[in-house]
Order: C-alpha cells, then sequence, then structure tokens
C-alpha cells in the first residue's frame, strides 16, 4: 500500500489528536480538528456505539504513531524489532528511534513546518550531514552530528520561515537559525520527546501478533 496522500487533516480528525500534518493552519488555529472537534470524519461524525475494544486501543495507538511520524507499516515493524532488540523499555526505545529519524530532525530543529516538508527536503538532496549530502529520511542521527542546509539551495525562504514560527528546540538539540545549522548533542529522553503517543500500547500490540 502507497503512502496517504489524501486531505491530511482527516488522519487528525481520525486519531482525535492535532497530528500537526497541516504546519500554518494547526499554529495558527485553523485546523480541522480546532474546527469541528475531535469528532472522527464521515457522515455526521457518527462514532461507534460500543466500547471499543482492547485490541481496537491498541491498534489506535499503533497507527496514530504512525501517522504522527510518517511511517509506513513495513517500516514501522522493523523499528519495533529494532527496539525490542535494543534492551531497556521497549516502547521508549521504538520512540527514540523515531526521533533520530533524519526527517523528524529537520522538524524538531524548526527547518520545516511538517514532517512531510522535512522529508521532502531530504529527498531533494538539500540537507547536509556533517557537510555529506544524505537523501534518505529515515536516516538515524547520531550524538555530535551537525545537520546543515545545502549552500544555496533553493528551499532556503521556506526553511527561514519555518524557523520563524519555531517555539522551542528540545534540549537534546541545538540550533542556529542564522546559519540554518543544527547539532544532535545526545539521544532524547522520553519525557523530552512530545509526541502524543503511548508506546506501551504499541508493544502490546506486536507482542500478540
Amino acid at each position: 500500500m502507497g503512502r496517504y496522500t489524501g486531505p491530511v487533516e482527516r488522519l487528525s480528525r481520525r486519531e482525535g489528536v492535532e497530528l500537526y500534518l497541516k504546519g500554518l493552519r494547526a499554529i495558527n488555529g485553523k485546523s480541522a480538528l480546532t474546527r469541528r472537534g475531535p469528532l472522527p470524519p464521515g457522515q455526521h461524525g457518527n462514532r461507534r456505539p460500543n466500547k471499543a475494544s482492547v485490541f481496537s486501543t491498541q491498534l489506535r495507538a499503533k497507527q496514530l504513531a504512525k501517522r504522527y511520524y510518517g511511517v509506513r507499516e513495513k517500516q514501522f515493524r522493523r523499528y519495533v524489532d529494532r527496539a525490542e532488540r535494543a534492551g531497556g523499555r521497549t516502547g521508549e526505545q521504538l520512540l527514540v528511534l523515531l526521533e533520530r529519524r533524519l526527517d523528524n530532525v529537520v522538524y524538531r530543529l524548526g527547518f520545516a513546518s511538517t514532517r512531510a516538508q522535512a522529508r521532502q527536503f531530504v529527498g531533494h538532496g538539500h540537507i547536509l550531514v556533517d557537510g555529506a549530502r544524505v537523501d534518505i529520511a529515515s536516516f538515524a542521527v547520531r550524538p555530535g552530528q551537525v545537520i546543515t542546509l545545502k549552500p544555496d539551495a533553493p528551499i532556503e525562504p521556506l526553511v527561514r520561515e519555518a524557523t520563524e514560527l519555531t517555539s522551542g528546540i528540545g534540549p537534546w538539540l541545538q540550533a542556529d537559525f542564522d546559519g540554518l545549522a543544527g547539532k544532535v548533542l545526545r539521544l532524547p529522553e522520553r519525557r523530552e520527546i512530545p509526541a502524543p503517543i503511548e508506546e506501551q500500547l504499541i508493544v502490546e500490540f506486536y507482542s500478540r501478533r
């Protein structure tokens, strides 16, 4: 199954939380979730009358995480497998792996208004890691690595516009908005990851398969 190309605000309404997939609209309070409330999409926004099952709750947690980070099912499952092998709390390891994705780091640094935009910047070869071009969105950054914009990149105006809307940078990152450069100081801790995700439900979902 290919990447979802429909109305992205529909995904936020389906999960009942703001996934910040629309950039400026969410920041300015104009998202569909804000205007219509947390009702799911569909005629009249009807919900199922029955109480959600344990499986359904776990499935929704997994779907939310996939949509939040823009990852497909097969790739997401690989992240879960890697998190299980990493030791420690699987759920926290999973979120750290997802946060280390280059497209996510570009977004977290404030160089893109959405992860989709950050993924496009990376895919088009506009992002450098330690001075070398990296065009793989899933590239896992490491502590000490420096992320910069390719010299004379045509996206510079978009990046500067995004930085002006950035409210803050996580303590595990360092950003230079004037020089459009960022550095990974260390790996993030769970309390430093502002993701509306219940990772334990995801672990439970895959453990029953």
